[in-house]
């Protein structure tokens, strides 16, 4: 911002125009679905391409309803956010543990992050097996606690970050008040750190959001998950493209809602910690 301010009006305006360039190629893509949802198998294919639906065709979303596939964005959502609470919920206790009463030693948090480096594709048929004798397969629990348990090495490693960053004072203050190291975490620690809390719940629904091989391995028909709901446009002979955008901005609207509605928190929770100038 400094450069912006002390160049002169060719400078800004080259600044200027370099970001909305910059805006325009990354909103485009975003444009670019939500248009395709909305227009004819003509237009989808038509060459030189159509810019925008000259008619639109909201029957591309009613297609959805009535066939049933948006029950596919129901069950994403109970999956990541059931996973998402379940995982902030032990990941705090278990940073704070490692910060606070060294749990583990110096190298637990490093091998707690590992855990994530691991490929699914390595793991995911002996878990496929472990779940078909166990009777988890296409049931809410088992992708619940599968998605919490790829979700708990995140959490823990971000909020162990943000943990650090809470002054001791501030508990040994509450200690001596006579609170008991619970009420300290929950009633001192997680207030202070809600902006890092926010972000790392937000940054967890969105993996577990995402997430396409589990579920695609996992689930038949009972939970099936968004990305499952659309890969399966895709067919040998011929491509839904209508019905792929128009799921996919559906199952967008969640994310985007979510991100909005915690805007403040996330901003502040990934600049938390942050070196102070």
């Amino acid at each position: 911002m400094s450069a912006v301010r002390g160049g002169g009006p060719l400078r800004r305006a080259g600044w200027y125009v370099a970001s909305m360039a910059i805006v325009v190629v990354f909103l485009f893509p975003v444009y670019w679905i939500f248009s395709v949802s909305l227009k004819t198998p003509r237009e989808i294919f038509k060459f030189p391409p159509a810019w925008y639906p000259a008619t639109p065709q909201f029957n591309n979303f009613f297609v959805l309803f009535r066939d049933g596939d948006v029950w596919s964005i129901w069950n994403s959502f109970v999956l990541a956010s059931s996973s998402t609470a379940i995982a902030m919920a032990l990941g705090i206790m278990c940073a704070y543990s490692i910060v606070r009463f060294r749990t583990g030693g110096e190298n637990l948090a490093i091998w707690v992050i590992s855990q994530r480096l691991l490929p699914p594709i390595a793991i995911v048929f002996p878990i496929f097996l472990i779940y078909s004798d166990l009777g988890l397969t296409d049931t809410y629990p088992g992708l619940i606690l599968l998605y919490t348990v790829f979700a708990l090495p995140y959490v823990i490693w971000l909020m162990r970050g943000y943990i650090q960053e809470v002054p001791q004072a501030l508990e040994e203050s509450a200690l001596v008040d006579g609170a008991s190291r619970w009420q300290v975490l929950w009633l001192v620690v997680v207030p202070v750190t809600r902006n890092g809390i926010f972000a790392t719940a937000v940054f967890a629904f969105i993996f577990s959001w995402n997430e396409f091989l589990f579920a695609l391995v996992l689930t038949r028909t009972e939970v099936i998950t968004f990305p499952v709901q659309v890969s399966q446009y895709f067919g040998a002979q011929s491509t839904f493209w209508a019905k792929i955008s128009a799921m996919s901005v559906l199952g967008t609207l969640p994310i985007f809602f979510a991100v909005a509605a915690f805007q403040r928190y996330l901003v502040r929770g990934i600049t938390l910690g942050a070196v102070k100038g």
